[in-house]
């Protein structure tokens, strides 16, 4: 008799009884126990340790992320998916600040605050450096302030583009691009200071703030008032900066470019990517996306496909487009860009993909909205009308992918309905045209609100 040992995993619901398989080899068979087992004490361990991230997790929820998300740093996915897990929570994640941030995540303020050490490029002496300083002689007070004040031979040029870049200077400059156009003056002006500082030189202001003094090393409060400035610029558009945070960070943190989308998405993708593997195979499904990487692959004919990193709101997962498809869309798969996908469910070795077999640029996706009022609602012979023009203009199921959104407007209401897959039209503007002939108010709207 063996006795089949069981888990309670942090964040699930469902808990499995224990049993009893007479057979080793049946239970193996139908999953009910591993081919290598825990013994007893290994068990325990593993039990005991469970109930403590537990209680951790339920009483000390922003101290307990913090920790995980530190532990992980490494680990995109990881600290991608805890993320998630964070807002799930009602946690939110603020990114690097160069006057708030420590080494690792910290809990701060009801909020967990991005560490340095997370950021790409920014090692562990500039780390050092940027945290005595701010100890010393309390917040930095402008770009030239901080160039003033760490050493910059351990940040380099290339740690303080990466800083402003992930966004750690916003709360003293929020335009990133007027930061990185001063950067290049800044940087050569306060290196002359430092080394003037070194040589036993210095200028008035220096002399005024007691810059020479031994013992304190101080710095002229108004000093950093005499660095030179680039030309005032306009900021970066806000797609690129969230690109920049994504490389630097390995996700994005002050704002996603989906987030515009929350409102209108659900009524075009009933599922978000988290919730995949609960669908079930060939079930036609859609998804708004972003595309973080394209993997090509050519198979033993030669063929040309490709494996995608695609991610939404909730999670990260891979899809795959196959041979045909990749020859009709491979323009399309461009990294960093938003997508309206479309494909099925497919389950191989236990693991859930998602088979691409279409996709479309949000920007291009036109919406046919339909209107009707309550009469028309529920008048038969109206919806069968309408039922009718629809599918005269969804012949094609293949090319017949715009969707359709009925708004139902009473004297005090307005509810969208998304028509089913079946009613997804070919031409959204001649669709258009042929409900207004057939008296049904109508127009086109862009995906992204336009």
């Amino acid at each position: 008799m063996i006795k089949i040992a069981t888990r309670k995993y942090l964040g699930k619901q469902n808990v499995y009884d224990i049993g009893v398989a007479r057979d080793h080899n049946f239970a193996i068979k139908n999953g009910l126990i591993a081919a290598n087992c825990f013994n007893k004490s290994h068990s325990t361990a593993y039990g005991y340790v469970t109930y403590q991230t537990a209680y951790l997790k339920a009483n000390y929820p922003l101290e307990y992320m913090a920790a995980l998300l530190t532990a992980n740093s490494g680990d995109t996915d990881k600290v991608q998916r805890y993320i998630t897990n964070c807002t799930n929570m009602g946690i939110s994640i603020d990114p690097p600040d160069i006057n708030r941030s420590n080494v690792d995540f910290t809990p701060t303020a009801g909020k967990i605050l991005f560490g340095f050490s997370a950021v790409r490029n920014v090692g562990q002496n500039a780390i050092a450096s940027i945290l005595e300083a701010r100890n010393e002689t309390g917040e930095f007070k402008s770009l030239a302030d901080f160039c003033d004040r760490v050493d910059l031979r351990a940040v380099n040029r290339r740690t303080l583009e990466s800083l402003i870049y992930c966004g750690a200077f916003d709360k003293i400059e929020s335009n990133r691009q007027q930061l990185i156009n001063d950067s290049e003056l800044v940087y050569d002006w306060a290196q002359s200071r430092a080394k003037d500082r070194a040589t036993g030189q210095g200028n008035l202001f220096d002399l005024l703030g007691d810059g020479f003094s031994s013992t304190q090393n101080k710095r002229a409060s108004n000093a950093f008032e005499t660095a030179p400035k680039a030309k005032p610029v306009t900021d970066l558009p806000p797609q690129k900066k969230l690109q920049m945070e994504k490389e630097l960070l390995g996700f994005y943190v002050s704002d996603h470019p989906l987030k515009s989308l929350r409102q209108i998405a659900p009524f075009l993708t009933p599922i978000n990517l988290s919730q995949l593997g609960e669908q079930r195979e060939d079930t036609r499904l859609c998804a708004v996306v972003m595309l973080n990487n394209v993997k090509k692959v050519v198979t033993k004919k030669g063929d040309q496909m490709a494996i995608l990193q695609i991610e939404d709101l909730t999670t990260q997962l891979e899809a795959v487009v196959f041979p045909k498809t990749y020859e009709r869309i491979s323009s399309l798969l461009q990294v960093d860009t938003r997508l309206i996908i479309w494909g099925k469910v497919d389950r191989r070795d236990e693991q859930t993909q998602f088979i691409l077999e279409d996709a479309e640029p949000v920007e291009t996706v036109q919406m046919v909205m339909v209107e009707l009022n309550p009469q028309q609602a529920g008048n038969m012979e109206d919806l069968h009308r309408l039922k009718t023009i629809l599918q005269d203009h969804s012949v094609d199921k293949e090319k017949a992918k715009m969707p359709v959104i009925g708004i139902i407007k009473t004297e005090t209401s307005r509810k969208l309905v998304r028509l089913g897959w079946q009613f997804c039209v070919q031409d959204s503007r001649i669709t258009v045209q042929a409900l207004q002939n057939a008296s049904f108010p109508a127009h086109i709207k862009s995906l992204t609100g336009s």
